[in-house]
């Protein structure tokens, strides 16, 4: 199974045994936006909702970060995902939330997971079935087992800063430059002191489908990126980071971590050093 997968192929492929659907749509508290009572309204058939904030760790003062293994098992077991199952993640958000679960299954040792391109609503505008409510979709079993290098922590992030290491933020221009507030209370203006700034939007057609081969690398060149280079990416709370994760896997690059915290952690701390402007 190909890690971007059409509405053509999803399509043809609903009510297989081995294939779980879920729907990873999550909104940031200013939009004003119901996740869950949207998928209730309407989703992909056979599809479970999943919800990021509640599938992350609990005990940390960040949010949504990477759960604990047991801790994602059993929302997984929930959801009715089995080991070895063909794993379909769609969203509805302007965030592209669906990239963040897609890094997660993988980063805990799902092989066969993939995104829908477009998400729910490249599906819908194609006139393609829906379904509401909540279906019984039967329990799972799930085992994660965390990969060894997913995951940047601020030491090591703090550690790059200078180095040939990339450094990509998925925030807008305006949070990067730090002349917009910050959607959370409490955290500085600006970016990592040497990040290359690619706003998540930029990698997404009209119809919300994903720029591919030489469009999407044209968007990292753009942002000055060089995909030669080792790269981390980072963002607001570790959401839209996975989106350029997702967009360097598409052009084979898969030396890529994540730097779970971003600006949620790195901003509220007055010791990291800090820039503003343009990159």
């Amino acid at each position: 199974m190909e890690s971007l997968v059409s509405p053509d192929w999803l399509e043809a492929q609903l009510g297989a045994a081995d294939l779980r659907i879920l729907d990873a749509t999550w909104f940031l508290p200013a939009d004003g936006r119901d996740a869950r009572a949207e998928f209730e309204a309407a989703h992909l058939p056979g599809a479970a909702f999943v919800d990021i904030d509640d599938v992350s760790d609990p005990d940390s003062p960040y949010p949504h970060m990477l759960p604990p293994a047991h801790r994602l098992a059993s929302r997984m077991q929930a959801a009715g995902v089995k080991d070895g199952a063909r794993i379909v993640v769609y969203d509805n958000s302007p965030l592209h939330s669906g990239a963040r679960l897609w890094w997660m299954l993988r980063s805990f040792g799902a092989r066969r997971v993939a995104l829908l391109d477009g998400g729910l609503a490249k599906w819908r505008a194609e006139g393609r079935p829906v379904a509401s409510g909540i279906a019984d979709i039967g329990r799972g079993h799930f085992t994660p087992t965390l990969r060894a290098g997913a995951v940047a922590s601020k030491r090591e992030v703090l550690a790059l800063v200078g180095s040939d290491t990339e450094i990509v933020d998925a925030r807008s221009a305006a949070r990067f430059a730090g002349t917009a507030a910050e959607p959370r209370a409490g955290l500085a203006a600006g970016h990592i002191p040497g990040a290359k700034n690619l706003p998540q939007a930029q990698l997404f057609n009209p119809d919300n489908s994903w720029k591919r081969g030489d469009a999407l690398r044209a968007a990292f060149a753009a942002a000055g990126v060089d995909l030669a280079r080792p790269i981390v990416t980072t963002c607001g709370s570790g959401v839209t980071a996975a989106v350029l994760l997702f967009a360097a896997h598409l052009l084979g690059k898969d030396d890529v971590r994540l730097y779970d915290g971003s600006w949620s952690e790195w901003g509220a701390d007055p010791a990291t050093p800090k820039a503003t402007g343009p990159a």
